[in-house]
């Protein structure tokens, strides 16, 4: 399984980007699709997931009202859509996914099984 995560970029405080998790690899459904980031000095946090079996979907508190996940399940591809980017919204962007999902754990790294390669995004005037 590949996970290919394209999109980032410099946007100004109170722009927007778009982020791309590109899928591929392998025929089976995955569970789940999830958005981490990592800033430079922090732990790497959960942004947003999405379930494909129920199509819920889960925010950090940090990013709710903000951001946006979703998929087009057909070309295998999932969006992070980002809105009213902050300078604290600053990091290298990851998508994972996994063949299990649990759910009240979606924003816990250590349960996904594969990762990409990260896109940074930087917010700043």
């Amino acid at each position: 399984v590949q996970l290919q995560a394209s999109g980032g970029g410099l946007v100004q405080p109170g722009g927007s980007l778009r982020l791309s998790c590109a899928v591929s690899g392998s025929t089976l459904d995955f569970y789940a699709i999830t958005w981490f980031r990592q800033a430079p000095g922090k732990e790497r946090e959960g942004v947003s997931c999405l379930s494909t079996t129920d199509g819920m979907t889960y925010y950090a508190d940090s990013v709710k009202g903000r951001f946006t996940i979703s998929r087009d399940k057909p070309n295998k591809m999932v969006y992070l859509q980002m809105n009213s980017l902050k300078p604290e919204d600053t990091a290298i962007y990851y998508c994972a996914t996994m063949y299990g999902f649990i759910a009240n754990r979606w924003y816990d790294e250590s349960i996904y099984d594969f990762w990409g390669q990260g896109t940074q995004v930087t917010v700043s005037s």
